[in-house]
């Protein structure tokens, strides 16, 4: 029975409101058209901070017309001139001209030179009339809707439903600079509302370049655009599209303009923490994109400081967690940035409260805080690990620091298998920029045998865990760290084999990287449990990777591989026509010069063996080839192919006779294919190390 008596109870209400409200829109239907404006201008008014005002009128169906309103403009049967009180005299070779100006009527005198001047000459100004009315018309028809769209998301939801966007978006190529900014205006607000469609805004291919070529024509337009952009940059296919259309080539000139100041002065510790902390995001960015140097005092003295106050303990979460993230950004790539850090207000130490965080003494005394921190604390924990990689990425004593914080292994063992992918992300980078250091590979990194955790986080891992996890995992497999054993036998080669098969460059990259380190004065066991894993088909596809430094990488292994004379016998012995092909091939291609100097380390190595030197004495491409690398103009390629010829004419003290005869006719070849004339030449070189290593070489043929 409630229930029937409820529903004419609101009927009767709405009634009451739209009633009050309707008014407003039925004098958009007036056939008036200076009392249409004065109806929109009223309406304006009546909308200011009026939620309630604004869903009225947009159910009584304001919207469809001033979209209509809006589109139409005024034609020129709508548009009457009319003087309101007075009358067009042509006593005096005086006439009045009516302008409409908002919702005023100006009357201005205009010296006529003539005498017999008849009332037709309002319509030599009707043209111009009718042009002003209809742009201020259209004008307050976009304010009123900006006003609209200030509401809630409903209203928002219902401007959209109405396709306010693409009206607006017609309405830029207005040349009137005044309505092209109520449009932008517009636009911002009803794209900042998390409820609209952003890929509204790329439907049309010319919106994005004629936004472009609209933002120089004033401050306003430069800052509704720059806000809709940032709003509606929300994908990778985002991104392509405004960069493909110059974003950085017009946006970019504005950041190098003196206003990065204001955003210094609000930096000041008296100001509101959010007004700090939005300054310091806003410098950080500047910095980063090179429109402030990095030893620039605002970011030295003011932005750096800034953003460790942020990190202590008296800050809200989301405070702390914002400020140490956009700390390590700021300083990622700067040592200097990254040692002022280090001793500000006893950052490495603060840090360490992130992972305590809330505590059992917390301050905390609002139950709902508390409880959104609880639910929010890996957070800390993860920005926590970012600081940590960036502080530590280049200096070994703030690595040093770090790892004597209280439990700080311990915590990033623990983070490496946390729940949350963020976190482990974060502390596998954490473990990585420490890796970097010698002293903790050797003590901290085995001491808590990091490598196992290590290991298990590379199993079914995401990308973007595993390329850092697997970069880690190089620093672990170099030949100075005591983990390099124990990753061995953990049958570690399979996974670092799969890896180099990937989709991802980068994870090519580790994987063969990795490989490469392991091989680093290995014994045989070790290199032939490579090759075999990795085949040989799969060694020799990724020696025609089309990413140079999987190539590099991969040249990196070979050449570990074919160290030491017995290894690179029997290597060459079983795989020799496959390598002298790739060889061949790589330095026939177009590639740069640090590839085929790699690639004439390689040979170099061959040279050295006791029987795979004959595979490139008997191949006279290979010789030729040679011949011109010591013939070129960079000196590294020279001293790379004269190590070559040195190795191929080396007589080792000792050798049996048929070894000497070996030698004998390997430098008479070479003699006689003009060898000995470069090397001669050689050592007049101004480089000192290719003039020594060619004059060592005449030794060898000397003796």
């Amino acid at each position: 029975m409630a229930c029937l008596l409820e529903a004419p109870l609101r009927i009767s209400v709405l009634s009451e409101v739209t009633a009050t409200s309707r008014h407003y829109v039925d004098r958009l239907f007036h056939p008036d058209p200076q009392k249409v404006l004065q109806g929109v201008i009223d309406m304006k008014n009546a909308v200011i901070g009026n939620n309630k005002q604004k869903a009225n009128l947009i159910v009584l169906g304001a919207v469809p017309r001033l979209l209509y309103l809006l589109q139409q403009g005024l034609s020129s049967s709508e548009l009457r001139t009319e003087v309101l009180g007075s009358e067009l005299r042509t006593e005096g070779a005086v006439v009045l001209r009516t302008e409409v100006l908002g919702s005023e009527l100006r009357t201005e005198g205009v010296v006529v030179l003539g005498s017999d001047l008849r009332t037709e000459c309002v319509v030599l100004l009707g043209s111009e009339l009718r042009t002003k009315g209809a742009v201020v018309l259209r004008t307050e028809c976009v304010v009123v809707l900006g006003s609209l769209a200030m509401g809630t998301e409903n209203n928002i939801k219902s401007l959209v439903d109405c396709h306010i966007i693409p009206a607006l978006l017609q309405g830029l190529v207005c040349p009137d600079l005044v309505f092209i900014e109520a449009c932008l205006r517009c636009l911002r607000t009803v794209f900042i509302s998390p409820v609209t469609p952003v890929q509204l805004l790329y439907t049309d291919p010319t919106v994005i370049p004629h936004l472009m070529s609209l933002l120089t024509r004033s401050p306003r337009t430069q800052d509704y655009i720059t806000q809709i952009f940032s709003h509606c940059c929300k994908s990778p296919e985002h991104q392509t599209v405004l960069f493909n259309h110059g974003a950085i080539q017009n946006i970019a000139p504005m950041l190098i303009s003196l206003s990065y100041k204001v955003f210094v002065r609000m930096l000041q510790r008296d100001l509101p923490i959010e007004m700090q902390l939005t300054a310091a995001k806003c410098l950080t960015y500047m910095c980063r994109a090179g429109a402030i140097r990095t030893d620039d005092r605002c970011i030295v003295l003011k932005t750096l400081p800034c953003l460790v106050r942020m990190c202590s303990k008296e800050r809200l979460l989301e405070e702390r967690v914002e400020g140490a993230e956009t700390l390590a950004y700021l300083m990622e790539p700067d040592v200097e940035l990254q040692r002022i850090a280090s001793v500000t207000d006893h950052l490495v130490a603060m840090l360490a409260d992130y992972f305590k965080y809330p505590s059992s003494v917390s301050a905390i005394t609002d139950i709902k805080r508390l409880d959104h921190d609880l639910k929010h604390a890996h957070e800390l924990r993860q920005a926590a690990f970012k600081l940590y990689a960036s502080l530590g990425s280049n200096d070994e004593d703030i690595r040093k620091k770090i790892t004597e914080t209280e439990n700080m292994m311990d915590r990033i063992v623990s983070g490496l298998s946390e729940s949350s992918i963020k976190v482990r992300l974060a502390a596998v980078r954490c473990l990585h920029s420490l890796s970097r250091s010698v002293q903790q590979l050797r003590t901290s990194f085995h001491d808590h045998a990091v490598w196992k955790p290590l290991m298990k986080l590379l199993q079914n891992a995401p990308d973007e865990v595993l390329v850092m996890a697997s970069s880690t995992l190089c620093n672990l497999l170099l030949e100075f760290s005591p983990s390099k054993e124990p990753i061995l036998e953990s049958g570690v080669v399979e996974l670092l084999c799969s890896l180099t098969q990937s989709d991802s460059p980068a994870l090519r990259v580790n994987g063969i990287w990795a490989l490469m380190n392991m091989a680093f004065q290995a014994d045989q066991k070790v290199k032939g449990e490579i090759v075999r894993a990795l085949g040989t088909e799969q060694l020799f596809r990724l020696l025609s990777d089309p990413d140079t430094n999987v190539l590099m990488k991969t040249l990196g292994l070979l050449r570990n591989l074919l160290s030491t004379r017995p290894h690179i016998d029997q290597i060459m012995s079983s795989h020799g026509k496959q390598i002298m092909q790739a060889v061949t091939l790589i330095l026939e291609g177009e590639h740069s010069i640090e590839v085929k100097e790699q690639t004439l380390c390689i040979l170099a190595n061959i040279a050295d063996g006791n029987t795979a030197k004959e595979l490139i004495m008997t191949n006279d491409d290979i010789l030729q080839k040679i011949k011109y690398s010591m013939g070129h103009s960079n000196a590294k390629l020279q001293l790379a192919a004269t190590f070559c010829i040195s190795n191929l004419i080396w007589n080792e003290e000792g050798s049996e006779a048929d070894a000497m005869t070996g030698c004998q006719e390997r430098q008479d070849k070479l003699r006689e294919l003009g060898f000995v004339d470069i090397l001669h030449k050689l050592t007049q070189a101004l480089d000192p190390n290719l003039c020594e290593r060619a004059k060592t070489a005449m030794q060898h043929y000397l003796a």
